[in-house]
């Protein structure tokens, strides 16, 4: 595949985590990537591990709750990569707190960047990709949909995202736009770190717990939620639109 012809992936949320996985994931499948977080400093070594690898790939700093900075964001990927016809909507934040101890400021930041971030994104892409007739939208939701206590803003903002992704699939559908979602389990990243330290466990505890309650007996990692997105975001996928997998070792409800 030739530059000309490359095709343009948006992963928000990428300079770690899930986000990294993905970004590097696209850019081994032939695509060029913007590797987009809140610091382009902390983009940056994803970005360039991709280049060293022979890819093409653009760190971008952008708050994806504010309207004027996704839209700039995205036309100096446009302008820089090329048109975006791929769109991961990765990027997301935890405030956990249980209910009653909950500030309207944990809730407002966790749907802010979750459910906000998605639509400005997907709002600022599907212009490109309407023109291309081609898209692919994957959006990233979590088993915490389902209900996780502490997690009220977290659970709703994932909820949400299913719901967004069907109704991208039922809008968009006509101009060879997809919109699909991923419900990751338990993923060894960071943030999951930073969990097993807020409830006070050591990491190894707090991940041996969770493997013993997963069907195939381990956690996950972020290459396992790649190989989902990468699937979504084939041409070869153009008539799998609005589904919602759980990619968690097991089945979920």
């Amino acid at each position: 595949m030739n530059d000309s012809s490359q095709r343009v992936a948006i992963v928000t949320g990428a300079a770690r985590g899930i986000g990294a996985g993905v970004a590097t994931r696209l850019a081994q499948d032939g695509m060029a990537v913007a590797v987009l977080d809140l610091d382009e400093a902390a983009c940056r070594p994803v970005a360039d591990a991709i280049t060293a690898e022979g890819g093409r790939a653009l760190a971008v700093g952008c708050d994806v709750s504010d309207p004027a900075a996704v839209e700039a964001a995205v036309t100096r990927i446009a302008d820089e990569l090329g048109p975006p016809v791929v769109l991961v909507n990765n990027a997301g934040i935890t405030r956990d707190n249980l209910l009653f101890r909950m500030g309207v400021d944990e809730w407002d930041a966790v749907m802010n960047v979750h459910l906000r971030g998605a639509f400005l994104m997907s709002k600022a892409c599907q212009s490109y990709m309407t023109q291309a007739g081609m898209g692919r939208i994957v959006n990233l939701s979590s088993t915490s949909a389902l209900g996780n206590r502490g997690q009220a803003n977290y659970a709703a903002a994932k909820a949400g995202m299913q719901g967004f992704t069907k109704t991208l699939a039922i809008e968009l559908g006509k101009f060879g736009i997809t919109a699909n979602a991923i419900a990751p389990g338990f993923i060894e990243t960071e943030m999951t770190q930073a969990t097993a330290a807020r409830v006070g466990m050591s990491w190894e505890d707090f991940r041996a717990a969770a493997a013993a309650k997963i069907p195939v007996g381990r956690g996950g990692t972020p290459a396992d939620i790649a190989a989902t997105a990468s699937f979504f975001a084939r041409e070869e996928a153009g008539f799998v639109n609005g589904q919602v997998v759980y990619v968690a070792g097991g089945p979920r409800d």
